[in-house]
């Protein structure tokens, strides 16, 4: 990252869980000054206050981007404030990263990325695993062509996050609660990125059978991009199983919450005793589960989680994570591409969309996931979901494409020996 003396002064707008899981990378961040917090919660601004004192902290959207002093709003407030949350902030001039989902509707989307267009400003789709830097690495390594063309991509997640404590309105599908709104961004983005960001059409299903959680927690959906090459996705969240049993550095069955914990939330919710806000409480900023959830010390080696695993099938070979890195498959066998992940503090694992976000902010640099590219990737997942209903393919209309020198800069040692033996 590449920064000069200008600082950027971030407000963040919702400190719930989903700020509680930025704050640790914001923190790390040359050149971003976490300078403002909003929240409605009371508890909430004042555990935010005791950790950042020298923070400003308000209580109201209105409030922080009235704040002259805000250069940009990272936006993680409830899904149903993504959008006239966005767009107050926009409309004052400030910058603005959108937490997932980027709204609740194409309508709003649209909305976002004029008013950003209006004001001359900047508007990032923030917050999911398509910034990591194993999916960035398995991108470069399919666009090198060192394994031949890109011929298949399939996604799967098993998760325990509809065992996750919830608010009322993360109950209610109309304001974007269940899976699909929620989940579909992280393998959407993903998928598009290494696919190549144009998605033609769509087939899908979701499911909803948990009567504690009255919203979907599981869809299934067949992508096919433009030029044919097709992708399977598919998130359980119900939490049963979990993908990080698939793997032997995943801790077994521990998710968020490990089996045990997993049998006792069930039991709880199907009693009708469960205390779900103080649950959630708990994962928010100063929390007693903030720590184990969002600040583990340490390097962290990559599990399957909310992602999944994600296998990307070329002519010549297949890719997937490793602890630290990719496995890559080839003619000459197995390959553990280590990517620097033994190294990083678990905190510093989603500096990269920060990263990108100052850049384009500060240094003018291209802003790739912006606006444009948040809303082709909502148009998959309300195509997932329209496609569950009309139980028919829908065409898709509004996806970019990824720029052939997106993370043009990102070396890949096995990319270098790839060719050095080809030349060879």
């Amino acid at each position: 990252m590449t920064t000069t003396n200008k600082v950027l002064r971030m407000g963040m707008l919702g400190i719930g869980v989903g700020g509680a899981e930025i704050l640790p990378s914001m923190e790390t961040v040359p050149g971003i000054k976490l300078f403002a917090g909003a929240d409605i919660n009371p508890v909430t601004r004042a555990r935010f206050k005791e950790r950042y004192p020298d923070a400003r902290i308000f209580d109201s959207a209105e409030a922080i981007c009235n704040d002259p002093d805000v250069d940009a709003i990272w936006v993680s407030s409830p899904n149903r404030f993504h959008a006239p949350h966005a767009i107050m902030a926009l409309e004052h001039g400030k910058h603005v990263v959108a937490e997932k989902p980027l709204a609740l509707s194409m309508r709003e989307a649209e909305q976002m990325v004029a008013a950003a267009d209006k004001n001359n400003v900047k508007l990032m789709a923030g917050h999911t695993m398509a910034y990591s830097l194993p999916v960035r690495a398995m991108r470069r390594i399919i666009a090198s062509g060192v394994l031949g063309e890109l011929r298949a991509l399939h996604v799967w997640s098993y998760s325990d996050w509809m065992l996750r404590p919830r608010s009322g309105e993360e109950l209610d599908p109309s304001q974007g609660g269940g899976v699909p709104y929620r989940q579909t961004p992280h393998q959407v983005d993903t998928i598009r990125v290494l696919g190549g960001g144009k998605v033609r059409s769509v087939r899908g299903m979701t499911g909803q059978w948990m009567p504690e959680r009255p919203i979907p927690g599981y869809y299934t959906a067949y992508l096919e991009f433009e030029n044919g090459t097709p992708c399977t996705i598919l998130h359980n969240g119900y939490g049963y199983f979990v993908a990080t049993e698939l793997v032997p550095w995943g801790g077994g069955s521990v998710q968020i919450y490990n089996m045990e914990e997993r049998v006792k939330i069930r039991q709880a919710m199907q009693q009708g005793r469960r205390d779900e806000e103080g649950d959630k409480q708990a994962l928010r900023i100063g929390g007693s589960g903030e720590t184990r959830a969002f600040r583990a010390e340490g390097p962290k080696p990559w599990r399957p989680e909310d992602l999944g695993m994600v296998i990307a099938s070329c002519d010549r070979g297949d890719i997937r994570h490793s602890e630290y890195g990719l496995y890559v498959y080839d003619d000459t066998g197995q390959h553990d591409v280590e990517l620097g992940g033994r190294k990083e503090n678990a905190v510093a694992q989603r500096r990269a969309e920060l990263e990108e976000f100052y850049n384009a902010v500060v240094l003018g640099h291209p802003l790739f996931h912006d606006g444009r590219w948040g809303m082709g990737t909502l148009e998959v997942g309300l195509a997932i979901m329209e496609s569950a209903r009309e139980r028919k393919e829908i065409m898709l209309s509004h996806q970019v494409a990824v720029p052939p020198d997106y993370d043009a800069g990102l070396q890949i040692g096995y990319i270098d020996e790839r060719l050095a033996a080809k030349k060879g």
